[in-house]
């Protein structure tokens, strides 16, 4: 089996290696190519190189996911979440191969405090959250693919909330973080793993891949603080207070962010750890690399 990774150099990407690695993948059955090396936006050049590598299975982890920098540029954004995935889409028909394409909570409303499931009904009310279900809908025209929408992804390979948190508590006695907003932290070692158990079978159609259990953005950050040792307080602030204080516009995020994950029950696999389990881990894995 060949591995076509995109966006590899991401959190994301970077762990579905690690957990192929560790299943005893050859390196050489690997493709990373960088943006430098693989312009997923451009049609002709996804297709020589998908011929040439001819993987068995695609993971689609590449996106443009400045989410407020979308609302200014959103030709940008459109031309990588949208076009580079149709690129890949066809590509991977082309070939035969499976694709499975990363999303995201952002493709609902974020109103209705139930968990959703993944045959809600969409309503996308950001030019990213637009631009990832475009990609969605352009994946779903290949019968041979899986569409896994995640949420509050963290890893080692990238910036993410648990970093910014640990570096905001440097040298301050109280951070503000916003208490209305609710969903679910994903760990990209938890999450990478699913992706493979999904590659390794045929069960297509579309998932919601979190870690267990939801919160808000300032219980995540309590959290990492005591696992981490910290004694920086969690100020809590509304949405609206939060942006008054920044002093800047902000995207619109959604409010309720719970993704049910009765997908992943009904197709016989296996779920993610709770949140609280994997932000533990995660802490301790910045630990051993020397990064906290």
């Amino acid at each position: 089996m060949k591995y076509l990774i995109t966006g590899a150099g991401g959190q994301l990407g970077y762990d579905v290696k690690r957990e192929l690695l560790k299943r005893g993948v050859s390196e050489n059955d690997i493709a990373t190519p960088r943006s430098s090396e693989l312009d997923i936006t451009d049609t002709e050049a996804v297709k020589n190189y998908v011929e040439n590598f001819h993987p068995d299975v695609i993971f689609h982890c590449a996106a443009y996911t400045n989410v407020d920098g979308a609302e200014n540029d959103a030709k940008a954004c459109r031309k990588v979440n949208v076009d580079g995935t149709e690129n890949l889409t066809q590509a991977a028909e082309k070939v035969g191969a499976k694709i499975i394409y990363i999303s995201t909570d952002y493709v609902f409303d974020g109103e209705n405090p139930e968990p959703y499931d993944v045959d809600d009904e969409t309503a996308p009310q950001s030019i990213y959250g637009q631009t990832k279900r475009e990609g969605e809908l352009a994946v779903q025209q290949y019968p041979k693919h899986f569409i896994v929408r995640t949420a509050w992804v963290f890893g080692l390979n990238g910036k993410n909330f648990v970093k910014t948190m640990l570096k905001v508590a440097q040298g301050r006695d109280e951070v503000t973080v916003v208490d209305d907003q609710i969903g679910s932290p994903t760990y990209t070692v938890d999450l990478a793993r699913f992706l493979v158990d999904l590659a390794e079978g045929d069960n297509y159609g579309t998932y919601h891949a979190t870690n267990e259990g939801f919160c808000s953005w300032a219980e995540f950050a309590e959290e990492i603080y005591r696992d981490a040792g910290v004694d920086t307080k969690v100020k809590k602030a509304t949405t609206e207070e939060y942006i008054e204080l920044a002093g800047r516009p902000q995207a619109k995020r959604p409010h309720y962010s719970k993704l049910s994950k009765d997908s992943i029950e009904r197709n016989g696999f296996t779920g993610l750890p709770s949140w609280q389990d994997a932000t533990k881990r995660y802490i301790d894995e910045l630990k051993k690399e020397g990064e906290l």
